[in-house]
């Protein structure tokens, strides 16, 4: 089956430009962010993954507003989940990271830039949900209903290298978990995972983000990806629908401060996990951990048939030992066999 490679970065660039949805710019240097420093009484470093920077460039004006955020300057970096933990382990500052799969907070918690009772909070260390979708063209063109519609011939599918890409990792776990029956049949998880990625995968970008791009800009059939990647897309005015299958993974998507971060950043995260913070972000079409917000938006997110997590597979440790370490891991073979840089 011919491949695709990546676009490269200037037409990514230009393909965000042409096809209008805008998204976060993966700078990890502080310049990739919509919200700057600013003078004040202190200057917040958030470093996160790419895809809410939509959201974040609304949140920190309104907690400017605020008494608790007034005089507080910002200066965000967005980019690939995995790449943007290893800046701040390398010495990118941060006084909040976000990141889009445990591990890459673990990554820090390790390296001492994290505390480790981080998840220790009343929402586990959690600032949204959501489940990995079906993003397809307007319409549907392909009947893409079901995880066996993606293996039909001629369908084509995208979904960003889980080696880069935090929503890759969900992406994957999505289609692993629900053939194997939530990790109970690792034969049947492995077989499908390996016909999607060497007979139907026919590009694997670096980040969501740029997987978006490709797949707006007109790349394949059907973008793997989370269901607020779709509504932001919507929102931006793509023609994409999405359809969320009937048996697929919850995703967890992280927030803390590290050890050193300026007091302000709890008055900070605070905001965000506060109820007009956790509106901003169903707005956009993340599921919120405010239990009065999700309430109140129940039938924007209806659960699916079945919804399984990454405790259900075994938890994130074991999951990154068998299926995603680049020398034994099973998943990792299969990419490695597709030609897919298993590289971090």
């Amino acid at each position: 089956m011919k491949r695709f490679l990546p676009l490269s970065s200037a037409l990514l660039t230009a393909s965000l430009v042409v096809a209008g949805c805008g998204g976060a710019s993966d700078s990890t240097d502080g310049s990739g962010g919509g919200a700057s420093a600013s003078s004040g009484k202190a200057t917040l470093s958030l470093v996160a993954y790419s895809t809410p920077q939509v959201v974040y460039d609304e949140l920190i004006p309104a907690f400017n507003k605020t008494p608790e955020g007034k005089g507080i300057g910002f200066k965000t970096s967005f980019g690939a989940s995995g790449d943007q933990s290893r800046a701040v382990e390398a010495g990118q500052k941060a006084d909040v990271v976000s990141f889009s799969t445990e591990p890459d907070v673990t990554r820090l918690v390790k390296a001492g830039l994290v505390a480790k009772d981080w998840n220790a909070t009343p929402n586990k260390g959690l600032v949204t949900t959501s489940l990995v979708s079906f993003i397809v063209r307007k319409g549907n063109p392909k009947h893409i209903r079901t995880w066996a519609d993606l293996l039909k011939p001629g369908v084509k599918v995208l979904t960003p290298n889980p080696f880069t890409s935090g929503a890759a990792k969900w992406n994957i776990l999505a289609a692993y978990g629900q053939a194997s029956g939530g990790g109970k049949d690792d034969a049947a998880g492995l077989k499908y995972v390996g016909d999607l990625i060497k007979k139907h995968v026919v590009v694997q970008d670096k980040s969501g983000r740029e997987a978006l791009q490709n797949f707006t800009s007109g790349t394949g059939d059907v973008l793997l990806s989370y269901e607020y990647e779709a509504t932001t897309a919507q929102r931006k005015g793509e023609k994409v629908d999405f359809v969320t299958p009937d048996d697929t993974i919850k995703i967890n998507i992280d927030i803390a401060k590290t050890v050193k971060a300026d007091p302000a950043s709890q008055k900070f995260i605070d905001y965000v996990l506060s109820k007009p913070g956790q509106e901003a972000f169903a707005s956009w079409g993340y599921r919120p951990v405010n239990a009065e917000v999700l309430a109140a938006n129940k039938a924007k997110f209806p659960d699916p048939a079945h919804e399984f997590t990454i405790e259900d597979l075994g938890g994130w440790a074991k999951v990154n030992d068998t299926l995603f370490d680049p020398d034994k891991g099973s998943i990792a073979k299969i990419e490695a066999d597709a030609g897919v840089s298993t590289d971090k």
